[in-house]
């Protein structure tokens, strides 16, 4: 399987969202990862056909995906971020509602949904009403409608947005065992919410693919190293206007900064192990003296 993302731009009026994006995917979990703004939905709405590029063109096995229509609709699965639902609906009829748009008969419906609301989690509450599940369980009860139709592409974007951590755990496990013998697409501004399941990782910035590979070869690709380095807390200020801080502890003898620099920052800074966090640091964040005081 092969989907294929051509030097796609997409315009609003006079702000370019996405801007001449190239990239092949295959089978296998693809996190998308990059700050509010950074064009991620936008990409993710043309990959599933709810927006058409200004230039270029996103093809499935060859064939350009907006020719392909209701074909390539039956192969894809798409959670929004925000996806709309009918609060008093139970579970289980939303989601039999559901299969019914997707064109899934009677009999394959009933039996899809069960076996969907057993993998999710949620066979305990099907005959809860939609408006009285928490978070976490909209969360998987939207994952269950994006698997309706068993899809070769499965979209999610910003899955775990507002979930607590042992709901992140969950639903991070739910998209592993999801993705075998399937394209799966996980845009988030959360690291670490692909740090484990992703195989490749996308840095999405200003509309653009920053740097993509995997975990490894992302982490290898910062020009800086990570120190830590214990300074007065007089010195703080200094330090997150000179230098990218990605963590601040207070200590007894003082503030231990995590910083990524060149060189060391400090005579006694120890050098660290880099981690994905210090990656999107690296890419996305500024010194304080750059921004409103923002890593």
């Amino acid at each position: 399987m092969e989907l294929r993302i051509e030097n796609v731009t997409k315009d609003f009026g006079d702000t370019k969202a996405v801007r001449s994006v190239c990239y092949t995917m295959s089978n296998g979990v693809y996190g998308l990862l990059g700050i509010n703004g950074a064009g991620k939905t936008t990409l993710m709405r043309m990959l599933c056909t709810l927006l058409k590029p200004t230039d270029g063109k996103i093809t499935y096995e060859g064939q350009d995906i907006f020719e392909m229509g209701g074909e390539y609709r039956k192969l894809l699965g798409y959670l929004p971020q925000d996806f709309g639902f009918y609060p008093d609906f139970t579970v289980k009829d939303y989601l039999l509602y559901v299969a019914s748009i997707k064109g899934l008969r009677p009999a394959t419906a009933k039996r899809r949904v069960q076996e969907l609301m057993h993998k999710v989690g949620l066979s305990g509450s099907q005959n809860k009403k939609m408006k009285k599940l928490s978070g976490g369980m909209k969360r998987r009860a939207g994952i269950a409608q994006a698997m309706l139709n068993d899809p070769k592409i499965l979209v999610l974007d910003e899955p775990t947005a507002g979930l607590d951590p042992n709901e992140r755990i969950r639903f991070r496990n739910l998209i592993s065992e999801l993705s075998m013998e399937r394209l799966v697409l996980l845009s988030t501004h959360i690291v670490s919410d692909i740090e484990y399941i992703a195989n490749e990782i996308l840095l999405m910035k200003d509309g653009e693919i920053a740097y993509s590979g995997t975990q490894e070869e992302i982490i290898s690709s910062i020009p800086e190293q990570v120190w830590s380095c214990v300074v007065t807390r007089e010195k703080v200020e200094a330090y997150t206007k000179q230098y990218k801080v990605a963590n601040i502890k207070t200590l007894p003898e003082g503030v231990e900064l995590r910083i990524l620099s060149k060189e060391p920052p400090a005579v006694d800074a120890r050098r660290e192990e880099t981690t994905l966090e210090d990656v999107f640091l690296a890419y996305f964040g500024e010194k304080a003296g750059e921004t409103d005081g923002i890593l």
